[in-house]
């Protein structure tokens, strides 16, 4: 009786809707508990992976970005070459264009210098000619004179101040690169080669020949001459 009884009484219970709701109500937090104890867990783990998803996605996307960086690096390196190049060739060729213009202007002035000292020299020697074939016998052609002279004079020292100086041919040996030979002579009083007179005085300006002196040159005396002259 009493086993039927203990059977009755869990049947009962467990027809019992209050007893349902009872049994029911304290498993609820036993069974939540681990459900979102092993929610979390998994929660958790996908945050693990979508972080480490993100990082690898953001490391590959920084590296992506550095590598084009880097090309993009040594492209302009190259840029930078290349221009520096051009850079020297145009400073170059600058530099020579310079040095060349300069050297054209420097010769063209020259050449224009010496262009006009050379017309002026032809007054120099009219002044020359006119002192040696003119006789003073008068006051007034000494006055003259006097005047011309000063002239001379004047015209000569500013030519000297310019750096124009006369040569000295005289008894001088035959140089082609100062002398030009209008004469031969032939005698045994100089010896060959020798200039014997200056027939058109020459002029220098520097180290540079502005006119070539026009003088005599000795030459070998002929044989009768050498001849006699031993008898």
């Amino acid at each position: 009786m009493g086993e039927e009884q203990q059977v009755e009484s869990v049947e009962e219970l467990l027809d019992d809707p209050q007893a349902d709701q009872v049994i029911q109500s304290g498993l609820e937090p036993h069974l939540s508990s681990e459900t979102v104890t092993a929610n979390a867990s998994v929660a958790s783990t996908q945050d693990e992976l979508e972080e480490t998803t993100d990082y690898e996605a953001a490391f590959m996307e920084l590296r992506s970005s550095y590598a084009s960086k880097e090309r993009e690096c040594e492209a302009l390196k190259g840029q930078n070459e290349d221009s520096k190049g051009q850079y020297l060739r145009l400073a170059a060729d600058f530099e020579n264009f310079r040095r060349r213009t300069q050297q054209e202007k420097e010769g063209l002035e020259v050449q224009v210098k010496i262009s006009t000292l050379t017309e002026l020299l032809a007054v120099v020697d009219n002044f020359e000619r006119a002192r040696s074939q003119l006789k003073v016998e008068s006051d007034a052609e000494t006055a003259v004179h006097n005047s011309y002279q000063g002239i001379y004079k004047d015209m000569v020292g500013r030519l000297k101040r310019i750096g124009v100086s006369p040569m000295n041919a005289k008894d001088k040996q035959f140089d082609p690169n100062l002398h030009e030979a209008l004469l031969r002579q032939p005698t045994s009083e100089y010896p060959e080669g020798t200039v014997m007179a200056e027939l058109v005085r020459g002029y220098m300006m520097g180290d540079r020949v502005l006119r070539h002196a026009q003088v005599q040159v000795a030459a070998a005396p002929e044989k009768d001459e050498t001849s006699s002259t031993q008898d």
